[in-house]
């Protein structure tokens, strides 16, 4: 039977918490029950303003499967949800939100799914109840997200998700990398699925999505793709900059040799400073993607009890007597 562990990263949410944990708890005894036992629900109190950390308090008085942690301030989703996650015990672990637009009765479909043999499913709101200032940033953030990444998946930014608890193991959670670990998994080695969840208007609370996310949201982009696709080749990005650069710069320069031999001065133009920059900044970054190869060679010859990428290993059984 498999044990489950529910994290929920919560902020300023003191009127979801114990509606949450007795819903989540009738779906393990309604639903689940000889199927999958709840091995904890950990609420964890990302530096909320509001009484929520009273009715974390409460919740735990009302349930002892529920566990409550308490950050000093807002230290942000993901390490709300790294800390909830390294206080569980579960083999699954399914992340939710506290503002019950997450619905408790996809659980068992989330299990469903991994049971198809995926190590990571992700919830996609497919209706959603949100204003269109929310969903149409959300769309084109997705979008770019499937593009960039190769994983075809609908929703990244749905916190509703299952993992199998290696992928923790593998990957730790930080800065805003949350709705990243899709691609990160995918990259580890990992099969990633994804299911249509129901979406519930919000009943209490506000919103804490913003353009300042959603900037923040590309911004991590960028560091998924150096450390997924290029993380162990960093000098073909960095080194392919500099070309692009040097070939840029280079190509300007040559239009301007070629004035310079019809007779026209080149002297004070801002092509030729414009030029020489790009080449000058192209050479930097095939000398920096050249010292990065060797950083990561150094690593990778250095590095003794490093974690293995092997799925499975399997041996012929020794002979009888040998």
């Amino acid at each position: 039977m498999k044990t489950v562990s529910i994290i929920v990263p919560v902020h300023d949410e003191q009127d979801t918490i114990v509606p949450l944990v007795e819903a989540v708890t009738a779906v393990f005894r309604q639903s689940l029950e000889g199927i999958a036992s709840l091995s904890e629900i950990v609420i964890v109190d990302d530096g909320s303003r509001d009484q929520t950390w009273v009715a974390i308090q409460r919740a735990v008085e009302l349930s002892d499967r529920v566990t409550g942690i308490r950050l000093r301030r807002n230290f942000g989703k993901a390490a709300a949800l790294q800390e909830g996650i390294q206080a569980s015990a579960g083999g699954v672990i399914i992340t939710m939100d506290g503002d019950l637009q997450d619905d408790p009765l996809e659980i068992p479909r989330f299990l469903a799914k991994m049971a198809e043999g995926f190590d990571l499913v992700s919830g996609w709101k497919e209706v959603r109840h949100d204003p269109p200032g929310k969903t149409l940033p959300s769309k084109l953030f997705n979008g770019v997200t499937a593009l960039v990444t190769g994983v075809r998946l609908h929703d990244f930014n749905c916190g509703f998700k299952a993992y199998d608890r290696r992928i923790f193991e593998d990957i730790r959670l930080y800065g805003e990398l949350h709705r990243f670990m899709p691609a990160l998994a995918d990259h580890a080695g990992y099969r990633v699925g994804e299911i249509s969840v129901t979406h519930h208007p919000r009943r209490f609370g506000r919103s804490k999505y913003g353009m300042r996310r959603l900037l923040k949201g590309f911004l991590d982009l960028l560091t998924v793709l150096t450390i997924t696709r290029f993380s162990r080749r960093p000098g073909h990005l960095f080194g392919g900059l500099g070309v692009a650069m040097g070939a840029l710069g280079g190509g300007m320069m040559l239009y301007l040799v070629i004035l310079w031999f019809m007779g026209n001065a080149i002297g004070d133009r801002p092509l030729l400073i414009l030029a020489v920059l790009l080449m000058i900044v192209g050479v930097q970054f095939l000398f920096f993607g050249m010292i990065a190869e060797l950083l990561v060679n150094i690593d990778q010859r250095g590095s003794r009890g490093a974690r293995s990428l092997a799925a499975e290993i399997t041996r012929r059984a020794p002979a009888a007597g040998s």
